[in-house]
């Protein structure tokens, strides 16, 4: 069973969302959803994404509270930028170094800063360990590097560990 189906909630997801968006669970469409269906779960097992280890929990809900506040903080401050009241901004990209390299960790890294209003995730240079990320208010490149690297990555390294 579980070749036909190696990620069965994605696979029931994917059919529901096809029903939905055509309205209709006529044979025809429904035939077509459940191929749709079973090619994204074979497609997922195909990325093989690993399961992640999570160590420390509550370090875990630790962090999506700093991320929760940063995100409201980050709306603010880019509302200011967009009503004018904010005119000495400089918007630029910094290299930030980093020593986090697990996958999963990563892409949780990649989610926070780009869901942050006013950066977004660019590139990271796995070889050489750092993250190109654009930001609308550089202000301290300094500051940058540190909320990064103490705020999100070093959290992120004890959680995924």
């Amino acid at each position: 069973m579980r070749r036909l189906l190696p990620h069965p909630v994605v696979s029931g997801c994917l059919f529901l969302l096809w029903l939905l968006l055509n309205g209709t669970v006529e044979p025809g469409p429904a035939l077509v959803g459940l191929v749709v269906a079973l090619l994204g779960g074979w497609a997922l097992a195909l990325l093989d994404p690993g399961q992640p280890r999570l160590r420390r929990p509550g370090l875990a809900l630790r962090l999506a509270g700093t991320v929760l506040v940063d995100v409201a903080r980050s709306n603010l401050a880019v509302t200011r930028i967009i009503l004018g009241l904010n005119k000495d901004r400089q918007a630029g990209f910094i290299r930030i170094p980093l020593a986090l390299r697990e996958p999963q960790a990563l892409a949780v890294l990649a989610g926070i800063l780009t869901a942050t209003p006013g950066s977004a995730w660019v590139e990271f240079d796995a070889e050489e360990g750092w993250l190109l990320l654009h930001v609308l208010d550089v202000g301290e490149e300094e500051e940058w590097v540190r909320l990064v690297q103490d705020r999100y990555a070093q959290p992120l390294m004890e959680i995924f560990a």
